[in-house]
């Protein structure tokens, strides 16, 4: 026994030991690293052929050296602060509009409906041409926005051109403190079934959506309701905790965090009354529906407290944490990753193994692990939410997509709003037969091709007969074909005159009710609300999913 005792303590030490040297060697290894870093840097500053800029090469290179960790942690320089608090936040001081750039010029994409900018009578499509006296030409979007922005009640002029007017137009405007909501649009979507739009999750976000919960149970006899969170980048943890505690009960644990120190590990519980725990919910998410969107969505599913629809969503499971640097600048860094109710982690992507090429590798599916929601049915870890049921976003043809990206949708809507002072409601507003046909003539003279996906595919074809000496033998047969595959633009702007229309009508409907009459609009042609309102009006397939019984994406038919 002695012997034993002797031995234990023994080992004790010499792990003891073995911690301490592995802890000395890893702090010598930083303290040469950075020796070696600062005095290289001394010399290119110093002996370089050309000036060199310290802040700036220092910015690079701290910029490299994050970016190899992972693309979330960032140095957020002194500079850069208020536009961080902005983001998180959802407020600054500014004119409120959205701007972007255009060719060689920046304009007013998006007044925000109730700010300074649609207030004094900024439009979209304004090109922005100065801002107090100075002109912007050759500026970025970016560094128009700091000119932009300013403190609350104080004061920018802005000199403006309007396609639709002649000669300039000047806006003296008060800046105000700008705050974006989290909701941009609630309502019902049909009879009984409700919708609540959440586009991030800065501050209030939680309670903006109970607020829409609360009013839509009050003013409707509700059956259902579509949480949409597609798009949705995340943002702030706590608030996707607060947004989950309106459908479940006080006290549940929503989701967990782990890290390499005791003083991340946190687990997250709801701490309010709920606004809705039983009404049938169903949670619309995508590929770009990332964090704090899968935090929710992912709980919801593990809980069993809602069917989730859509896309796969992005697999983000990583938490970032903000810590302060010298000379007031910041490092948001990786510090944690979280895990929802059923004990998954849905990080999809492995930044500490590398492909050849340098990018991160993708968990395989045959290294994921298996997990059980509260009602036993299997959910998976390492890839992200998979929904319950699969849906079909809506996809544009190629001369939708091209008339959308040449702008041609967005001027004539801008042409449409100089001609026409008011509308229908947001729900109800068609576009007539006339108005197409004014499209029509529009864009008759403008430039915008595309390559339709059946010419793709010929032409891909022609490249492997080529590699395969085939080419000439049916050379002749082949161009026959491609003319008779060549698409025509009139045409193709009356076969996808439905098409055409529904994007025309949400981009004219945004300039009369901003962001909250072009979602309100584009619902109406969404074959993912569709579906949507297709489970909720089926309380059998609904419960039958969260239940396990049924196959989410082939039973329905049998049912």
């Amino acid at each position: 026994m002695k012997r034993l005792k002797i031995w234990v303590i023994g080992a004790v030490i010499a792990a003891g030991a073995l911690i301490s040297y592995s802890f000395a060697d890893r702090y010598f290894e930083i303290s040469k690293n950075l020796d070696i870093f600062s005095s290289l840097f001394r010399e290119v500053n110093i002996h370089y052929v050309d000036s060199v800029e310290p802040a700036k090469l220092m910015k690079t290179g701290i910029d490299a050296m994050l970016e190899s960790l992972d693309p979330y942690t960032s140095y957020i320089p002194e500079s850069d602060i208020e536009d961080y608090r902005s983001m998180t936040s959802g407020q600054y001081g500014g004119i409120g509009a959205l701007i972007r750039q255009r060719g060689d010029n920046v304009i007013i994409s998006d007044p925000y409906e109730g700010f300074p900018a649609q207030k004094s009578g900024l439009m979209a499509g304004d090109l922005i041409r100065e801002i107090d006296g100075k002109s912007v030409k050759g500026k970025t979007t970016s560094e128009i926005s700091r000119m932009l922005k300013g403190s609350p009640k104080t004061s920018v002029k802005l000199l403006i051109e309007r396609p639709e007017t002649k000669g300039t137009l000047e806006f003296q405007i008060t800046r105000d403190e700008i705050k974006v909501g989290s909701v941009p649009y609630y309502g019902i979507v049909t009879e009984g079934i409700g919708y609540i739009r959440l586009s991030n999750f800065t501050e209030q976000a939680g309670k903006e959506v109970a607020e829409a919960m609360k009013k839509l149970k009050e003013e409707n006899t509700l059956k259902g309701v579509i949480l949409d969170l597609r798009g949705n980048p995340g943002g702030l943890l706590h608030e996707a905790v607060s947004v989950t505690n309106v459908f479940i009960d006080k006290g549940q644990e929503v989701v967990s965090t782990k890290g390499k120190f005791r003083e991340f590990d946190r687990t997250y519980r709801t701490i309010n009354t709920p606004v809705e725990t039983s009404l049938p919910l169903v949670v619309l998410v995508n590929s770009a529906s990332a964090s704090a969107s899968e935090i929710v969505s992912g709980s919801l599913q593990d809980l069993d407290r809602a069917v989730i629809a859509g896309q796969k969503t992005f697999g983000k499971g990583l938490v970032q944490t903000t810590r302060s640097l010298s000379y007031n600048s910041q490092l948001k860094i990786t510090t944690s990753k979280y895990y929802i109710p059923s004990g998954r982690c849905i990080q999809s992507r492995n930044f500490s193994k590398r492909n050849e090429d340098g990018s991160a590798s993708i968990i395989p599916d045959s290294m994921m692990s298996e997990f059980k929601t509260r009602n036993g049915r299997k959910v998976f870890d390492g890839g992200g939410i998979q929904p319950d049921v699969t849906t079909e976003s809506l996809k544009y043809s190629k001369i939708t997509s091209s008339l959308i990206e040449k702008n041609l949708v967005f001027d004539f809507a801008n042409k449409y709003k100089a001609k026409n002072t008011s509308i229908a409601q947001a729900g109800k507003f068609r576009l007539s037969e006339s108005d197409y046909t004014w499209f029509e003539a529009f864009i008759s003279d403008k430039e915008y091709d595309y390559t339709t996906t059946s010419e793709a595919a010929l032409e891909e074809l022609k490249k492997q007969t080529n590699n395969e000496k085939y080419y000439e033998r049916i050379a002749p047969e082949f161009e026959a074909l491609r003319a008779k595959l060549m698409h025509n633009k009139q045409d193709d702007v009356r076969n996808n005159k439905q098409e055409i229309s529904a994007a025309l009508e949400e981009e004219i409907v945004n300039r009369y009710y901003f962001q909250k009459g072009r979602i309100q609009k584009s619902l109406s042609n969404d074959p993912e609300i569709k579906k949507c309102i297709e489970i909720l009006e089926d309380s059998a397939y609904y419960s039958g999913l969260l239940k396990g019984t049924l196959n989410a994406n082939e039973e329905r038919a049998k049912h």
